[in-house]
């Protein structure tokens, strides 16, 4: 599943130590680009941080995202991790396409010539 948005904020890296080893995790907050944006956290972990530094607050991107749910103590709680994020390359319109180079005269034929020979 993919997200896309803008990059609002960046939280504090946070680490620790597990019966697998150190663990590494970074939270970061989006603003979809909807007609009602909304804001969501996700979250990265382990060597995926890395990904988040090249990109800046205020940057478009598209994460690529797992959600999984678990319950503690008869509460419900919902994980949303990133796999991989992209910074979005911003385009002014890529709609418009690139300039064509100018006409030349000798492009079109002469409409002064008197062949008179007219396929009709």
């Amino acid at each position: 599943m993919e997200i896309k948005g803008k990059l609002i904020k960046a939280l504090d890296q946070q680490s620790g130590q597990g019966k697998n080893g150190t663990w590494v995790k970074q939270e970061f907050i989006i603003e979809t680009q909807e007609q009602y944006p909304r804001k969501v956290c996700i979250s990265l972990w382990g060597d995926k941080v890395k990904e988040l530094e090249s990109i800046q607050v205020g940057d478009l991107l598209t994460a690529s995202i797992n959600i999984e749910s678990r319950e503690y103590n008869g509460r419900w709680y919902t994980d949303i991790r990133a796999w991989r994020i992209v910074k979005e390359n911003v385009s002014n319109d890529s709609s418009v396409p690139p300039d064509s180079p100018p006409f030349n005269e000798s492009d079109f034929p002469d409409i002064n010539e008197s062949d008179e020979d007219f396929p009709f």
